[in-house]
């Protein structure tokens, strides 16, 4: 890791927000008060209220100064499809080409395939990037996530004041994805990508697989941290490669954040040879009710919420062989649960000195499919410290330490229909496969 160049920045210029609601709030003002370009990459912008908001914000930035250059980058299958488990629909691509009808020009939005199946690899970049401002967050942009109506699914959120960063992100994104014939444009008339397989799209993956961000790098001096991006898709990216060192050069303290307890063989091994040594690791991770697959045993069954009860096993299996390790402190796992909000977070810390802030949720299909990005954070001074120490207080203001993987449910006390589907899955091992694609 001390071989990646990196970005030098004030530690002033580094905000970590308070949740959701101060996300949303500051990105439609730095949308509104943009002068030079607006772009967004997120996993989806959906169509509800939200989504709107951000589509109207952002149309509406595009009259006040028609020179703005905004473009917004989403998973290609993800926004031509509607939700899991609901009636079909066109998706949210349905809503850029309404809007490119009502207002004309002005706002691109375009879709990206990382794969030829949804199944088998998206768009999981993160970054809002308006002028010489980055926002930050695992989030993507629906009413959940920005915390209206109710209810939101907690993430992490950062905001970074510093052109460096928010140019060379910029730049992978044009070098990347720009003036290529595999990304559609969404508004107005998007095609239905191939069913069959392409060269193109070939090519395209591998070219992914070796994408990596470009910029000057710098020493930090006085009163500054280094901040490098990284991009990753599939085994041995850059970013899978840097997560696996950080887990493996803890000497002290590992915090873990993920919202699916289904962590890669490797970095697991990594973890348990640190918990071995004495170094203390924590994982904060959601409840299976806060899971964002969950579905309350009122409500009609539906395969897909097999997912929440897969990782509650994957973690029992963990914390009881780390029996021994909870018992002395060693390992402390924290799980989160707020009325009925969701869980997100994903990030590490290594020993107050070194944090990875990602959209990777430390799982087989981040680690192989899925292209991926963070920023890693070395501040060895610690003039970070204390706001991480501030979002990692309210974390755990609604979380609960473990003291057994007795704590967790058994298959027994679970819904009778899951716990026949377990059974099924189960007797042909497909639950091990699932754990691979999930």
């Amino acid at each position: 890791m001390d071989a990646l160049p990196a970005i030098p920045m004030r530690a002033g210029a580094v905000r970590v927000l308070s949740g959701p609601a101060e996300f949303r709030a500051l990105l439609l003002e730095r949308i509104r008060l943009a002068r030079r370009r607006i772009v967004l990459v997120a996993l989806y912008l959906q169509d509800d209220a939200s989504g709107r908001e951000i589509m109207n914000a952002l149309y509406a930035a595009h009259r006040a100064n028609p020179a703005l250059d905004i473009q917004v980058l989403v998973d290609q299958h993800r926004a031509q499809r509607g939700l899991i488990g609901k009636v079909k629909s066109p998706g949210n691509a349905a809503m850029y080409q309404e809007y490119a009808a009502r207002f004309g020009a002005g706002v691109t939005i375009l879709g990206v395939p990382v794969s030829r199946r949804e199944l088998f690899g998206v768009l999981h970049l993160k970054g809002l990037i308006i002028d010489d401002t980055v926002l930050y967050s695992g989030a993507s942009l629906n009413d959940v996530y920005l915390a209206r109506g109710g209810r939101y699914r907690l993430d992490r959120y950062h905001l970074f004041e510093n052109g460096a960063l928010a140019d060379c992100m910029v730049e992978f994104i044009r070098a990347t994805f720009l003036d290529r014939p595999e990304v559609l444009l969404l508004n107005p008339g998007a095609a239905t990508p191939p069913d069959r397989p392409s060269p193109s799209m070939r090519t395209f993956r591998h070219e992914l697989r070796a994408a990596q961000y470009v910029f000057a790098g710098g020493t930090p001096g006085r009163g500054e941290v280094a901040v490098t991006p990284l991009a990753g898709l599939g085994a041995g990216s850059q970013l899978n490669e840097t997560i696996l060192a950080m887990v493996k050069s803890a000497q002290r303290k590992l915090v873990i954040y993920t919202p699916y307890f289904n962590l890669p063989g490797d970095v697991r091994r990594a973890v348990s040879r640190q918990l071995a040594r004495g170094r203390e690791v924590v994982i904060v991770l959601g409840d299976k009710l806060a899971n964002d697959f969950f579905i309350p045993p009122s409500e009609p069954f539906k395969v897909i919420g097999l997912l929440p009860y897969l990782y509650e096993a994957n973690l029992r299996r963990f914390a009881r062989a780390q029996r021994q390790a909870m018992a002395d402190g060693r390992l402390q796992v924290f799980l989160w649960r707020h009325r009925d909000n969701t869980f997100h977070l994903k990030g590490l810390f290594i020993d107050d000195e070194l944090t990875l802030l990602t959209g990777n949720n430390l799982n087989p299909r981040a680690w192989n499919l899925d292209l991926e990005n963070g920023l890693l954070i070395r501040d060895p001074k610690g003039l970070l410290k204390d706001k991480h120490e501030r979002e990692r207080a309210l974390i755990l203001q609604h979380a609960t330490r473990l003291t057994s993987f007795q704590d967790l449910e058994t298959p027994s006390a679970y819904p009778p229909k899951v716990q026949q589907a377990l059974k099924n899955l189960h007797s042909v091992r497909i639950d091990r496969l699932l754990n691979r694609l999930l």
